[in-house]
This record gives structure tokens, sequence and C-alpha cells, in this order.
């Protein structure tokens, strides 16, 4: 069997798995800005929101940043994968970007 991988045939956010006779380009994970092989573990760097800890990229939890994301009137801050949504607090809603009780 040839390493058809030793030439890198694969684009930047995937990484090659070589098989019996021929080989196969699968997706990096979200969190990873190219990489080695299959999951977070195997990042060559870790993609925006994410961090490396514990040899794995993980998620930043921008809510529990101590300067505030969120710092508009009545809103609360939801972490998302890799980044983090502000929605108006309980009681509230969007009106032209103002979070007015309802």
């Amino acid at each position: 069997d040839l390493d058809e991988c030793a030439a890198s045939p694969c684009k930047d956010h995937q990484y090659c798995l070589n098989t019996d006779g021929s080989f196969s380009c699968k997706a990096c994970d979200a969190s990873c800005i190219g990489c080695t092989g299959e999951g977070s573990d195997k990042c060559k760097t870790c993609a925006s929101g994410y961090m490396k800890e514990d040899e794995k990229c993980t998620d930043i939890d921008e809510c529990k940043l101590p300067e505030k994301v969120c710092v508009k009137e009545n809103q609360d801050c939801v972490n998302t994968s890799g980044s983090y949504k502000c929605v108006c607090s309980e009681g509230f809603e969007d009106k032209d970007g103002t979070c007015v009780q309802n």
C-alpha cells in the first residue's frame, strides 16, 4: 500500500486517512484550525472561541469571563460552541436592539 497521505492531498481543514490502496479526507473537529487526525486533541491550532486545555481545544465560556460580553440592559449571555449569544432576560423582548419589558 502506498501512503497517499504523505503528499498531504487534503485541504487545510481536513486530515488524511490512509486506506488500503487509497485514502480519504475527513473534516477536522470544529474546535480546530488544521489537524493531524480526528478529535479536539489533534488540532494544529485552536479555532476562535476555543483554547488549549489538557492538550485539547475546549470551548471558552465567554459568559464567565471577568469582562461582561453582553453589556446592554436586561440582557443575558448564553454560551455556545465556540462563541456566545446575547439574549433578552426573561420577561423582556428585543425591540430594535433594545430589551424592553413585554
